[in-house]
């Protein structure tokens, strides 16, 4: 059964707590660059053959789980309770020591990478990581490789859109947890017309009362597909495009500010007009006023996922992938989205989550927000990986741009 997702608190709406998308790329690739090149780049590769530890699945009937805080479905009494977890341990016997220990990406990079660099047993068994660290983790050979035959759901639910990204092209070493947009939202009140394209963002009308995003990796790519480019194949010269627009936006003062969480604040109370958002949010922001609209431009926006992953040495791998695998039950998927409300993983959720007995709840599977239509699906865009070299000059040049 779904539960009732108003019971679910959320930390995506400005004035309550942190925004987790904001962590997941604020401050990106330019510190994951930091912290790669104090460990060493080249020796921290850890080949195939070292990356598994001993398996102690069989004998100890656990699983140690650690992910975001509130990205998880909770139960209404006791919010320290999850009711998927307990489903699992019902069905499978398999107890999970469930943890809310990811602040940061590159926080948990430092956390972990003592173990794994040492070849250690890291102390988790299942990580939920953003899609732009997993190209690190992936490339590094820090996580190990799925058993396949373990993952029946996975194979057979998986969203075609989420199949072959770049950092894993077939899926050996990661599983999405959840997805999302970053587009463009507005107050369609207030501006008084439709907003298609990213260009939009830059008439006179909404002159400093625009904001943008204020990490390099949390803006660059819907930048940059405003500006026509391929971002699965973008170049030097793409970035250097972005670059110059937003430099004269900024002499100009049509940017108000580049933001973190704090842009849904400006939104909700109308200071802010129009400005670069993640779909997850402005579904929270809709239920207080619903003439704010996410916008997936014509030209296209980007698609990204956070995803389980198996750390090298890990000693519980096989309940790992039952736990992986239990998600992909259509039913449980149903029950996470419609807490979490982000794109779900698994298109087979939404004829359950639109069967719902609760109104508002059976409303989810018709919101583009969670479960978009192929149309939409098809302007949506994943970036190619970012070496570190790439990133590091782009981060200091956009730094420089923004006032940072």
């Amino acid at each position: 059964m779904i539960r009732n997702r108003a019971a679910v608190p959320t930390s995506r709406i400005g004035g309550k707590g942190f925004d987790r998308r904001t962590l997941l790329r604020g401050g990106g690739a330019l510190a994951a660059a930091g912290t790669l090149a104090a460990c060493g780049v080249p020796s921290a590769y850890v080949p195939e053959d070292k990356r598994t530890g001993v398996d102690k699945s069989e004998d100890d009937k656990s699983v140690r789980f650690s992910n975001w805080a509130l990205y998880i479905d909770v139960d209404e009494d006791d919010e320290e309770k999850h009711p998927t977890l307990d489903a699992f341990t019902e069905k499978t016997g398999i107890e999970v020591r469930y943890t809310e220990e990811i602040n940061d990406n590159d926080e948990f990079f430092g956390k972990i990478h003592p173990a794994i660099q040492a070849g250690k047993e890291p102390g988790r068994d299942l990580i939920v990581i953003s899609d732009w660290m997993c190209t690190r983790f992936v490339g590094l050979g820090w996580v190990q490789t799925l058993d396949q035959k373990n993952l029946p759901n996975v194979r057979a639910n998986l969203a075609e859109s989420l199949r072959s990204p770049g950092y894993d092209p077939e899926r050996k070493h990661t599983v999405p947890w959840a997805s999302g947009i970053t587009g463009i939202a507005y107050n369609k009140k207030l501006v008084g017309r439709e907003i298609k394209h990213v260009s939009d963002l830059w008439a006179k009308d909404l002159a400093g009362r625009v904001t943008l995003f204020s990490g390099f990796m949390e803006a660059v790519t819907l930048l940059m597909i405003g500006e026509g480019a391929d971002v699965t194949k973008f170049t030097e010269q793409d970035v250097d495009k972005v670059m110059e627009r937003v430099q004269k936006l900024v002499d100009n003062k049509h940017i108000r500010s580049f933001t973190g969480n704090d842009y849904t604040s400006g939104l909700a109370s109308g200071d802010v007009l129009a400005c670069m958002a993640y779909s997850g949010d402005v579904l929270q922001l809709q239920l207080d006023n619903p003439d704010i609209e996410f916008v997936v431009p014509e030209e296209g926006a980007e698609l990204w996922s956070e995803n389980l992953m198996i750390p090298n040495r890990a000693s519980h791998k096989a309940n790992a992938e039952a736990l992986m695998d239990f998600y992909y039950d259509p039913e449980i998927a149903a029950e996470l989205a419609a807490s979490v409300q982000y794109i779900c993983p698994v298109p087979a959720a939404r004829e359950i989550i639109a069967k719902n007995e609760d109104e508002e709840i059976a409303g989810l599977a018709e919101n583009e927000l969670m479960f978009p239509s192929d149309e939409t699906q098809a302007r949506l865009h994943t970036m190619r990986e970012v070496g570190v070299d790439e990133s590091r000059g782009w981060e200091k040049t956009w730094g420089g741009i923004i006032g940072l």
